[in-house]
């Protein structure tokens, strides 16, 4: 039976560790699995959250704040991994061949309810990829990690109830801070991650009417200021509702649901009340 509500919740997002859940009521994935095995149980349990739920483990790349807790996770509850061949070669999984799946772009993945497909992104890894999590007629999107905003970007992004979005870095505060800058052209050159500015463009000119949450991720530790990004974000958000996803902690278990027009929800009228709008009683 088809559902229309997603539950989210950012387990943890940054360059310490990301992890992402995405369910209804019967089943859940997680996208990524960066932080350890222990510290997800502990931080799902807070949110009353079961790891039973969870099916899958969806890998966008193969930097180590994206796969940290992979393996122990995945042999512990016997879940199966969902990865791109390129990102496995460059993975030192331990697990069994029989717990992987090939991820292959624009390929629609089948989870119970969820239907999980995986589209490319820009970043500097080997096969990186984006998704968008379906339930009925609500979709959330999971986009972190991003080079630049592409073509791809902007039409998934356009389809979204709810999103996990990159704003990485505040343009000033990396200019002039203390890292080198081989490490500040990596960040900003094209196949890093996004500035504020890249990712509220994105928001401002392509933010569907529909879309109810968007919850900023990946933000750096020395780069950005999450009161700057929310008061950004919040500017231009209307009725959305803006949260940041923390780098030391779980955010709150949001809801999604796509509202269906009422002209689609009803009932298709029968051919019985057509002929009784069509022919009218006489008598």
């Amino acid at each position: 039976m088809a559902c229309n509500t997603l539950f989210i919740t950012s387990l943890n997002s940054g360059s310490n560790g990301n992890c992402y859940y995405v369910g209804n009521k019967e089943e859940a994935i997680l996208i990524d699995a960066g932080i350890s095995c222990k510290e997800t149980e502990i931080r799902m349990q807070r949110l009353g959250l079961s790891m039973g739920k969870v099916k899958a483990i969806f890998i966008s790349h193969e930097h180590s704040d994206h796969i940290r807790g992979v393996c122990v996770m995945a042999r512990k509850y016997q879940i199966p991994v969902y990865i791109t061949p390129a990102t496995r070669s460059n993975c030192k999984f331990k697990i069994k061949d029989e717990q992987f799946r090939d991820l292959r772009s624009h390929e629609i993945n089948n989870v119970g309810n969820l239907k999980i497909t995986a589209f490319p992104k820009i970043h500097d890894a080997a096969e990186p990829h984006s998704f968008i999590v379906t339930c009925g007629e609500t979709k959330v999107g999971v986009f972190t990690d991003l080079g630049i905003v592409c073509k791809e970007l902007i039409s998934h992004f356009k389809q979204c109830n709810a999103a996990f979005l990159e704003a990485n870095y505040d343009e000033e505060m990396l200019q002039n801070g203390n890292y080198p800058y081989h490490l500040k052209e990596r960040i900003r050159g094209g196949e890093g991650h996004l500035s504020n500015k890249q990712a509220l463009e994105l928001f401002i000119e392509h933010k569907p009417a529909f879309m109810t949450h968007l919850l900023l991720s990946h933000l750096s530790k020395d780069n950005n200021s999450p009161e700057l990004v929310q008061q950004l974000f919040e500017t231009h958000a209307g009725n959305i509702k803006v949260i940041i996803a923390s780098r030391f902690a779980e955010t709150p278990i949001f809801s999604v649901k796509a509202e269906i027009p009422i002209e689609t929800a009803l009932p298709a009228p029968t051919k019985f009340l057509d002929q009784l709008i069509l022919f009218p009683s006489t008598g």
